[in-house]
């Protein structure tokens, strides 16, 4: 089924799963709000990846760094450079401006035959992709969100608003390592807020200018051929696919190429194992030309989305880069030493980091679905179309949905709101008594719940409710005292 991406905006607006923000005064351009159902969705994300990541993991921790930094991190890190910005072109007709990489990737353009001055694109006669103007000659833009800190406005008051989350665990190495006692290898992880300052945000919630990460930055040791150890051929041995076991041997690898398999592997797995369809990943090997600066290597874990194959997750080797320049710019040795060997080395990094909205939508994408003419076959079909968002049950927002078949029987309404108290603090749950069972069941299954409580006129002669599971419809009759248990045994399954 071809997936349109606006009946999928529309559903996420109507449901509450996202709004458009401040949109009383006519939006704001790239920024949403997330309701009541996008909250839950969103969190269940963060603490599913916040369990795989860290609690799982021995040799993983938790940081929560402040998004205001002092401007000297970002010196050393490049973002105020030219190295973190876009090259930007403007239509001379229309004005609108555009990145130049979309520009020279889109199929309207002419081929690739003439180098662009001071651009790695090469390509000849650009044109406006909105009124086929001529484009002004590319410029950088960096993507840095200026502000002050106190009551003057001067350059001696200025910040910024961090472009990503790793930097705080990079400035935290020693903090951290020495706070937990730990040992090389270990990860730290952080979930948090990012602000870039975007040309073109597009696509939804795939592109915008405030966005959250979760990062994990595991640092290992160098190749051997770093620490001049004789040189002998590695054996990179990486599971497919890791289970349970693997995923907490952190001494299994040494070599940050058997590190970047296994981190690649794992997260590849993690989108599986949250209900993402095979045929909709792909991890892809970015050529040396399109890589981040510090990149050593890097691949990318694409979704297809409606509007094509994009990045929701990348993975890099980052070398030495970051903990070399922060020592150098910060004066502070930020290297360690085996406390085996005696040897003492600038530590490498391999990085997880994935958008959470961007992983958000590919969830919804994935899991939406239209069924012509309807599911139910007790009834006639009245052709309609019927949505049903089949999110994996740990991250869906509502778990267990408790109806009253009718609301007029006053016994119904109070055993149903009884019934409620009673799950409240197992699940997320939600109470709705208003509309036909029928309609209140294609509700829940709009925004993903995957089971509904009904009760029922015997439910008061026999202390029992019905059970109505999503994916299949099939209803189950199920003790009061045992629905708990029950719901609970369902859910981890």
């Amino acid at each position: 089924m071809e997936k349109d991406i606006e009946k999928i905006i529309s559903l996420c607006k109507r449901r509450g799963i996202v709004f458009p923000s401040s949109e009383i005064y006519g939006g704001f351009g790239s920024s949403y709000d997330f309701g009541p159902l996008g909250v839950e969705l969103k969190r269940n994300i963060k603490n599913s990846w916040w369990k795989e990541m860290v609690q799982l993991h021995k040799d993983i921790v938790g940081l929560d760094a402040a998004i205001l930094m002092s401007p000297k991190v970002w010196k050393a890190s490049g973002h105020l450079s030219v190295g973190f910005a876009d090259e930007l072109v403007e239509c001379k007709k229309c004005h609108k401006r555009f990145r130049l990489d979309e520009i020279a990737n889109s199929k309207s353009q002419a081929p690739n035959s003439k180098q662009i001055p001071n651009s790695k694109f090469q390509i000849q006669n650009l044109r406006c992709p909105e009124c086929g103007g001529k484009l002004l000659p590319p410029r950088k833009f960096n993507l840095m969100m200026k502000t002050f800190v106190g009551p003057v406005e001067n350059e001696s008051s200025v910040a910024y608003l961090r472009a990503e989350t790793c930097q705080g665990i990079y400035v935290n190495f020693k903090n951290v390592m020495n706070a937990m006692r730990l040992k090389i290898p270990f990860g730290i992880a952080q979930i948090g807020k990012s602000f870039r300052n975007e040309i073109t945000p597009k696509n939804f919630i795939f592109r915008t200018r405030e966005f959250e990460q979760m990062e994990m930055q595991f640092f290992v040791a160098p190749p051997k051929s770093k620490l001049k150890i004789k040189n002998e051929k590695l054996k990179i041995s990486v599971p497919a696919s890791a289970g349970a076991s693997a995923g907490r041997q952190s001494a299994k690898f040494k070599d940050p190429d058997e590190w970047f398999e296994y981190w690649k592997n794992e997260r590849l797995n993690w989108y599986i194992k949250l209900g993402i369809k095979k045929e909709n990943l792909r991890a892809r090997e970015v050529p040396e030309e399109e890589r981040a600066h510090y990149a050593k290597r890097q691949v990318d874990i694409e979704y297809k989305f409606p509007f094509g194959w994009k990045e929701i997750e990348g993975i890099h080797n980052r070398g030495d880069w970051d903990l070399s320049r922060h020592s150098q710019f910060s004066g502070q040795d930020l290297s360690y030493t085996d406390p085996e060997t005696g040897e003492k080395f600038i530590p490498w990094i391999i990085e997880t980091s994935v958008g959470v909205e961007r992983s958000l939508l590919a969830f919804l994408v994935d899991a939406y679905e239209e069924v012509r003419g309807g599911r139910t076959t007790t009834t006639e079909s009245t052709k309609e179309i019927e949505v049903v968002l089949k999110l994996h049950k740990s991250l869906a927002p509502i778990k267990v949905a408790v109806l009253p078949l009718v609301r007029n029987k006053e016994a119904i309404v109070k055993k149903a709101k009884e019934i409620f108290e009673l799950l409240k603090p197992h699940f997320m749950c939600q109470y709705d008594e208003v509309g036909s069972i029928g309609r209140r069941y294609r509700r829940q299954d709009e925004v993903g719940t995957p089971f509904c409580v009904t009760i029922d006129f015997d439910t008061l002669k026999q202390n029992d409710v019905t059970v109505r599971d999503r994916d299949t419809m099939e209803q189950e009759r199920v003790k009061i005292k045992d629905l708990p248990d029950y719901l609970k045994t369902k859910l981890q399954s």
